[in-house]
């Protein structure tokens, strides 16, 4: 299975707590269908101390499921992602919204 989204990819959210916020996506959890994304679904926890590091109250951001988030294409806006084949034989991802490339 392809994936839609990738780690370094710049999307929104469209579903949510934080809907309307951007970031880029951190990492991907494709097994659990979630990707964990910079400033997004971020909670305050509480972390013991540690000889390796500081205890206190620190800020995380868990990770958010694929669905409530979409790729942005070159104007910011939320689009949605196909697939089809490039002139050299590659899959790749394109913008639905624009038809342009978004990778390859």
């Amino acid at each position: 299975m392809a994936l839609r989204i990738r780690k370094g990819d710049n999307v929104v959210v469209i579903a949510g707590r934080d809907k309307g916020k951007t970031g880029e996506v951190l990492s991907v959890l494709p097994k659990e269908s979630r990707a964990v994304v910079r400033g997004v679904n971020v909670v305050r926890r509480h972390q013991r101390q540690t000889p390796s590091q500081q205890g206190g109250i620190i800020t995380k951001e868990l990770p958010i499921h694929i669905s409530n988030i979409a790729l942005t294409d070159t104007n910011g806006k939320p689009t949605r992602v196909g697939f089809r084949f490039a002139d050299n034989g590659r899959k790749v991802r394109f913008a639905k919204r624009t038809g342009e490339t978004i990778d390859g």
